[in-house]
């Protein structure tokens, strides 16, 4: 059974850091894509980083950029995103995605973790 569970968020303060994890279990996610996403109250789920597991090649959204930092750590089969220079706008419940493209889609999500940056 495939599991994605999210830890390490919380209430900062605007300009404090977090760094959210994702610890991904149940299977082999070699040739996955690993992001995180976001969905703050009466707003649609956005994109705000990914990873390729295999090629570390990273992407994010611009409102994160020189902000935020996505990376994994094979060993512990963990996707890690730091979070600097948090904004009140940064506030929202965090998801953390495994993707596999291709021939076979597959889509896992996690439960979700809130962020909650105070003014």
């Amino acid at each position: 059974q495939v599991q994605l569970v999210e830890s390490g968020g919380g209430l900062v303060q605007t300009g404090g850091s977090l760094r959210l994890s994702c610890a991904a279990s149940g299977r082999t996610f070699s040739r996955f894509v690993m992001s995180w996403f976001r969905q703050a109250p009466g707003k649609e789920r956005e994109f705000v980083a990914s990873i390729n597991w295999s090629s570390v090649s990273t992407n994010y959204a611009d409102s994160v950029k020189g902000r935020f930092t996505i990376s994994r750590d094979r060993a512990k089969n963990t996707v890690y995103l730091q979070m600097n220079s948090l904004k009140p706008e940064d506030t929202a419940v965090y998801y953390c995605n495994a993707l596999l493209s291709g021939s076979t889609l597959m889509s896992y999500w996690g439960q979700g973790i809130q962020v909650t940056v105070s003014s």
